[in-house]
């Protein structure tokens, strides 16, 4: 369903992503691993054409990211994204949320629109907060809503940007609770994420990259029992201690 190519990409003169190339099929759950700056992020955000990039390819379901002709704002239609910060809109209650792109992208009716984001956002338990805005709702809470917002656009793919780094200890459950359900209902996700307790449970392949670089992208249990690079191994040591 996705596949990158021989990818690279400069901020500037600093080169951010190497040659990086992978390839998600449908149904995979892909967790991106990885030191603070090595490039997880903006490998993510390339994929939905979020950030440009200078060389190699991105093949999403047929389209190719980086051709000149390529439909941005439809292909980000299709691939749902979910970032650490929510990016809820805070003078829009939740149920307003969850309808205004279906509304304004797809060209649903305001009560088909109504209909699916009361739907997921009673798949993430928060069918009770629909006339809420989002400063009335905790951290978690509000990941929730954005994941629910996401699922309603009715998207092919799942990519997640360190969806739970800006929530308190108490809430990352309920976030990687509804992420778990998800990937269980065959759900096609790209993770970015430093919850290896996620990644032993839920994904069935690892990518592990350092300074834009992948140095691992193999099964889950490979890079747990055995990661080829010294790196994976260290980096492996620090973050389970």
């Amino acid at each position: 369903m996705i596949a990158i190519k021989d990818l690279s990409k400069w901020f500037g003169n600093f080169q951010v992503l190497t040659e990086c190339s992978t390839e998600v099929a449908k149904g995979d759950v892909m967790v991106i691993c990885g030191p603070s700056g090595s490039g997880k992020s903006t490998l993510i955000k390339t994929v939905n054409g979020l950030e440009p990039f200078q060389k190699g390819e991105i093949i999403v379901d047929g389209t190719s990211v980086g051709a000149k002709g390529t439909d941005l704002p439809a292909l980000r239609a299709r691939i749902g994204m979910v970032f650490q910060n929510f990016e809820l809109f805070p003078h829009l209650s939740v149920r307003e949320n969850l309808t205004l792109g279906q509304v304004k992208v797809l060209g649903r009716s305001q009560d088909e629109a109504n209909g699916k984001g009361l739907k997921y956002l009673d798949r993430v338990g928060l069918l009770a907060h629909q006339d809420k805005f989002p400063n009335q709702l905790s951290g978690g809470q509000q990941q929730r809503v954005a994941i629910a917002r996401a699922l309603a656009m009715d998207p092919i793919a799942m990519l997640f940007d360190e969806p739970t780094s800006a929530l308190d200890p108490e809430m990352i459950n309920e976030v990687l609770d509804v992420m778990v359900g998800l990937a269980q209902d065959g759900m096609t996700m790209m993770v970015v994420t430093h919850e290896m307790g996620f990644a032993r449970k839920v994904a069935n392949r690892v990518v592990f990259m350092d300074k834009g670089r992948i140095l691992e992208d193999c099964s889950k249990d490979e890079f747990f029992g055995a990661p080829r690079s010294e790196r994976a191994r260290d980096f492996l040591a620090r973050i389970i201690h």
